[in-house]
């Protein structure tokens, strides 16, 4: 970029652990290595181009054959072992696939295959459930990793007690083990795998952290919003359609309700005396006042608690946001052109960065995106966000291209995961809260840019067009319009006879 962005705190984009720096020069990258990993006809090799060399399959230079390609010509083209003259058979003796391979002569999956077998599949009380997930296992794009994970000792411990049958082979039974990202984990694999069936990750969070919320609660606390949790929330979000949404919104804002609830219980016991049934209108109005604005997220729960007579009549106003914030134009034209072509972030988020700022997508539906919502051909790309399909214009289709043909998390178990941007634990998309913390980190600021990317397009196009195409609600579309002085006030009258199409974008 010409001019540099202020706010901007660029990111190392590196991925992988730091390298280890010593005295040992790579003869095939030249950068300083604690020790060689082989040595080779052109001298010492390091562990990262080992692990890259180990891995590159291809046509040979010199013989043509289809085979590993560990070495390289002087003019760079990719030659096998054999021409490039490595004294090492790089077959393994199980399953004579070339690659890396360990002193046993076998490569990292078919070794991981032993070790499984060892621990979980040949004295197990259910051999073929067994089986079933060391294969689930084995499929991982880089066993390595596999294998890795596998060295803790509650992965171990966990693993031991599926096969000895002492932890049940269900989600209740995962449920029972001491909680960890480990059993999470597993969990996720399972399920990708079909091993075990699907269930709603936050739908059960939830139901775990109300049963923790409540128990060190006083009755007078705990049982009021033990029944809003209850009988509002939990039957709301249960009673939600199953599609491609995840529960994630519902549940965080239904916590920060409970989470307030308590609080305001608590306040009142505390500072007046008093508990739900006797409480009053000043309670009510001195809290509001004497606190954040978070306070007022009570409202809720005393609708709730008069409906249901737990409370007397009382009035809890709605809250307005008193700031909108918006980026200018000038400031959203300049994160566009970083999020193109800067460096200080990697793919995967620059692309969701660019659909906030271009499309006015919100992050949490931006990272729950499925591949199949992008469609590419030679009349061009288009996403879908709503009806119809967005077009994407260049050079941002071309950024989406890149990053689809270069998904993470793709390495440990998730090698058929359907998400645009999906998540290291398998079957599941990258968290929203990851997406907003490194955006933010960048200085972002997301509701401003949100705000500004829908202003200006219903500036640019009818707002019933725009909802439609990035799937918003009318009403919002033309709150943004009215907000930005646009001048479409009498268009939704028209649109009954007016064909619809998707509007335009402009980097």
């Amino acid at each position: 970029m010409s001019e540099p962005i202020e706010g901007l705190t660029p990111r190392n984009t590196t991925r992988g652990r730091p390298r280890t720096v010593g005295d040992v020069p790579c003869a095939r990258c030249g950068r300083m290595a604690k020790r060689g990993r082989a040595t080779w006809p052109e001298g010492r090799i390091c562990n990262s181009c080992f692990y890259e060399a180990t891995r590159r399959h291809g046509a040979c230079a010199a013989c043509g054959a289809e085979r590993l390609t560990p070495g390289v010509r002087e003019d760079g083209a990719w030659l096998c072992a054999l021409c490039a003259q490595i004294p090492f058979d790089f077959t393994c003796s199980d399953c004579g696939v070339e690659g890396e391979v360990s002193r046993a002569r076998l490569c990292a999956r078919c070794l991981l295959r032993r070790e499984l077998d060892d621990l979980i599949v040949r004295d197990a009380a259910d051999p073929t459930a067994m089986s079933r997930i060391a294969q689930a296992l084995c499929a991982a794009r880089r066993p390595e990793s596999i294998r890795t994970w596998k060295r803790s000792p509650k992965v171990q411990t966990l693993l031991a007690g599926l096969a000895s049958g002492t932890v049940p082979l269900s989600h209740d039974g995962l449920d029972d083990c001491e909680p960890g990202l480990h059993v999470e984990h597993l969990r996720a694999l399972l399920q990708h795998h079909q091993i075990l069936p699907d269930r709603e990750h936050y739908l059960a969070q939830f139901e775990s952290w109300i049963a923790r919320k409540l128990a060190p609660l006083p009755t007078p606390i705990a049982q009021p919003v033990e029944q809003f949790a209850t009988w509002h929330h939990l039957r709301r979000i249960r009673a939600m359609p199953a599609d491609d949404r995840t529960l994630r919104g519902p549940v965080h804002n239904s916590k920060q309700e409970i989470t307030e609830a308590i609080r305001f219980l608590a306040w009142l016991d505390a500072t007046q005396g008093r508990t739900l049934s006797t409480c009053r209108q000043g309670d009510v109005d001195a809290y509001l006042q004497s606190g954040p604005s978070t306070r007022h997220t009570i409202r809720t729960f005393m609708v709730f608690a008069r409906r249901h007579r737990l409370s007397p009549r009382l009035t809890i106003p709605y809250r307005t946001a008193r700031s909108r914030p918006a980026l200018t134009q000038e400031q959203r034209t300049a994160w566009i052109g970083e999020m193109l072509v800067g460096t200080s972030e990697s793919l995967p988020y620059r692309t969701a960065g660019m659909l906030l700022l271009l499309l006015a997508q919100p992050l949490v539906k931006v990272a729950s995106l499925r591949v199949d919502a992008v469609h590419d051909s030679p009349a061009g790309m288009t996403i879908e966000l709503g009806t119809p399909p967005t077009p994407l214009p260049e050079p941002f289709a071309g950024l989406v291209r890149a990053h689809l043909s270069n998904r993470p998390n793709l390495a440990t178990g998730n090698t058929q995961s359907p998400w645009m941007f999906p998540s290291t634990r398998a079957g599941q998309h990258l968290h929203p809260q990851s997406v907003m913390d490194r955006l933010r980190d960048l200085g972002i600021n997301l509701r401003g840019a949100r705000n500004r990317a829908l202003d200006e397009l219903v500036t640019e196009v009818p707002p019933s067009v725009v909802a439609d195409a990035l799937g918003y609600s009318h009403a919002i579309a033309f709150a943004h319009q009215h907000a930005a002085g646009g001048t479409w006030a009498r268009y939704a009258g028209r649109q009954a006879v007016a064909p619809r199409a998707a509007p335009p974008y402009r980097i």
